[in-house]
């Protein structure tokens, strides 16, 4: 299986790793058939993301797209948030094997996921953004 130089600088060389204190909204997404749980933290502020961070646990790209995941957000206003999607996730990366490709989708999912934490604590309504759904792949 062939991993882009970015997909193994974001394994080797992960950032943003840790719990965050205070975070505004955390979300946590799974795949119990792969083992990969992934928790993302964001902080927002003026209703863009300040600062994000993660928790995963499971393979070398699902480390690697949290890694990206939690880059990409960064100083994004919440809607350019929404528009991020695994594709883009991925196309940061230079590409993923096709059998990793869901945990692009994972990193996508657990961002939503803690966009969702964020709003039901704050009592905001983001357009487009559904409750995540508890899923087995």
């Amino acid at each position: 299986m062939e991993y882009s130089e970015k997909v193994m600088e974001h394994f080797m060389n992960p950032r943003n790793v840790g719990e965050m204190e205070g975070a505004s909204g955390v979300g946590t997404v799974g795949n119990a058939q792969c083992g990969d749980i992934m928790r993302v933290y964001l902080k927002i502020e003026d209703g863009a993301v300040s600062d994000a961070s993660f928790k995963t646990f499971g393979c070398g790209a699902a480390v690697a797209t949290s890694s990206m995941a939690t880059e990409l957000v960064k100083g994004k206003t919440i809607a350019e948030v929404m528009e991020i999607t695994n594709k883009a996730v991925m196309d940061a990366l230079d590409g993923l094997p096709a059998v990793k490709a869901h945990c692009s989708v994972l990193a996508e999912e657990a961002i939503r996921a803690a966009l969702w934490d964020y709003s039901q604590k704050s009592g905001l309504v983001i357009d487009g953004l559904e409750e995540p759904k508890e899923h087995a792949h």
